[in-house]
């Protein structure tokens, strides 16, 4: 009988707070609202990623996330066309971030799928192709070390890890792979030496090269400083390799102990880099018996004679830092990007050094085709093959599986789009040259764009007083192209009109695009035929500091300007104007 009042009390305590409003009324939601798919993505591993091993099979740690507008349902794991496992309890039934554990991932390429349906039976599968690879075989004569850095701190030859001090990360781009070694303040990696001391010693890698801190060890094996141990600074044995400010360029310099005392080889400003171009470049350093090199790009910045390394008491190879052995003059941890760290057992020629930089996807010797300064060929990556620079990626751009020339181009993605630093095209004049295959949908899109920043509406830019915006936008069903220019004072248009248009229902084959300008006029071509020209008063590049690719974003979007999910190809820029014989060439030699 008590428990039973007890039970009328509680439900008249409810219902109380229920008139009272003290509990929220709960809002059903209807299946008919859940408008969209699930949306897919797999953290890990990623597109093309191999992942080496000395043992015969290994456990792989999958990550994924889902999210849908309304709720998840279920999630299925599916490796090479079997499920592995499935989830259908969530903690976040729109946003749920999940790692799964297989433990038996054997040698050669898997498929791996991930399945999301929704409350409402709509389903999406996300798919990446990755390799579980065997050890990796020396490609280069005398290498004897060799670090990728692509998402693992691992040496491919011995199969062994270095001890991890700090917090280095990792970059989530890279030179060659999908990854790179990021520093971190206080953090570096040690190796024994063991296997890599010998008389003649080589070192190459990348650099994209962060100069804060202004100084910093990169590579050092150095002997013990007992009477500093808190400052060690000891050079009669092995070697620093470091970089510190001159006048706000970064000089890269080599020291050398020979066993009675140290060598120099600073290459004075012929070893200076400009750390504000973010950009990837290539560094390598050779010592015999009787002599350094130190190498930037694959050109020689720094050279000279010397009695010979000597490597007493030098047990610990770190890399990214001078510590523990080299810190008396503050060459602490480096906080750039490294990738792809080899070192060899000999002495590299300048042409071995050049074979690498080539293999590695470098650009040194890189021969013009018509005369350009940028030069994106969209060939399974984003790299300006003039400069060896990457692009750097928003959103879920990707390749066409096809191409004007070679086997690939851009394609465009919904919210997708590449930027790359303009400071180099910012001249008085500017010309562009592509390929492209019209997507009309979106109906209007962005490009290339290099314009100011709009502070007044950062989510809906539109200064248009300098840089140039070059675009699409619906006219009666065709596509018009259009190119806006800034003087300075203000902005000219070269609209063609008709002659101007593309209709996406005929043009579905590659067509030639390009625009010019020049200090006194500009013209936009189409298949080679002027579709739009005039005179205007110049380019002005006030605050303009990115070119973006595939978008209006971010610096155009006001006018709804923004990813084009056409395909781009053979994308070429120039500082000067180009004229219809020009681009009649670059036509011709499709």
């Amino acid at each position: 009988m008590r428990k039973l009042q007890y039970i009328l009390i509680l439900l008249l305590c409810v219902n109380f707070a229920c008139d009272e409003e003290y509990i929220d009324d709960i809002s059903r939601v209807e299946l008919g609202s859940d408008q969209e798919e699930p949306d897919v993505s797999i953290k890990f591993p990623t597109e093309g990623l191999e992942i080496p091993s000395y043992d015969a099979v290994i456990p792989i740690n999958i990550q994924f996330e889902v999210t849908d507008d309304i709720e998840v349902q279920s999630i299925t794991i599916t490796l090479d066309g079997e499920s592995i496992v499935s989830f259908n309890d969530f903690l976040d039934y729109r946003v749920v971030k999940e790692e799964y554990t297989h433990e038996s991932l054997t040698d050669g390429e898997h498929t791996l799928e991930v399945t999301a349906t929704d409350i409402s039976g709509k389903s999406t599968t996300t798919q990446v192709t990755f390799a579980k690879v065997p050890p990796y075989i020396p490609e280069y004569d005398g290498e004897i070390f060799y670090m990728p850095f692509d998402g693992a701190n691992l040496e491919l030859i011995t199969g062994t890890t270095p001890t991890i001090v700090g917090s280095p990360g990792f970059a989530d781009e890279g030179k060659v792979g999908g990854n790179a070694y990021a520093g971190a303040s206080d953090s570096y990696l040690t190796f024994p030496t063991e296997g890599l001391l010998n008389s003649e010693f080589s070192a190459t890698f990348w650099m994209k090269v962060n100069a804060t801190p202004d100084r910093a060890g990169i590579l050092v094996i150095g002997p013990t400083d007992e009477t500093n141990p808190e400052a060690q600074n000891n050079r009669t044995s092995g070697f620093r390799f470091f970089r510190e400010n001159a006048g706000g360029k970064q000089r890269f310099k080599l020291n050398v102990g020979n066993g009675e005392g140290d060598n120099w080889f600073d290459g004075g400003n012929a070893a200076d880099i400009d750390p504000t171009l973010d950009e990837w470049r290539h560094f390598s350093f050779t010592i015999s018996g009787s002599q350094a090199t130190v190498y930037i790009d694959g050109e020689v910045v720094s050279q000279g004679t010397f009695p010979g390394v000597d490597w007493t008491d030098t047990d610990i190879f770190s890399i990214m830092s001078g510590a523990p052995r080299f810190t008396g003059w503050g060459h602490l941890s480096d906080q750039s990007f490294m990738d792809e760290l080899r070192l060899f057992n000999k002495e590299l020629s300048q042409a071995e050094i050049q074979t690498i930089i080539d293999d590695e996807g470098g650009t040194i010797g890189y021969t013009p085709e018509f005369g350009e300064i940028f030069y994106m060929p969209f060939e399974d990556d984003y790299v300006d093959v003039a400069s060896g620079a990457s692009a750097s990626e928003v959103g879920t751009s990707g390749f066409a599986g096809e191409g004007l020339r070679g086997d690939n181009a851009y394609a465009g993605a919904t919210d997708s789009y590449l930027t790359f630093p303009s400071e180099s095209f910012e001249n008085g004049a500017f010309s562009a040259s592509f390929w492209y295959k019209l997507n009309a949908t979106p109906d209007r899109a962005g490009i290339l764009v290099i314009g100011p920043p709009d502070d007044a509406n950062p989510d809906a830019q539109n200064v248009r007083t300098s840089g140039f915006r070059f675009f699409r936008e619906d006219a009666g069903g065709d596509q018009r192209f259009k190119l806006n220019v800034g003087t300075g004072a203000s902005d000219v248009w070269f609209d063609g009109a008709d002659a101007a248009d593309l209709n996406p229902a005929t043009e579905t084959d590659w067509v030639h695009i390009a625009f010019s300008i020049s200090d006194t006029e500009a013209t936009v071509y189409i298949d080679g035929v002027v579709v739009s020209t005039n005179t205007f008063a110049g380019i002005d590049w006030t605050d303009c500091d990115i070119l973006s690719i595939g978008s209006g974003a971010p610096r155009f979007t006001g006018w709804g300007h923004k990813s084009d999910l056409s395909y781009i190809d053979e994308l070429r820029i120039f500082d000067r104007p180009l004229s219809l014989a020009d681009v009649e060439a670059i036509i011709a030699a499709r």
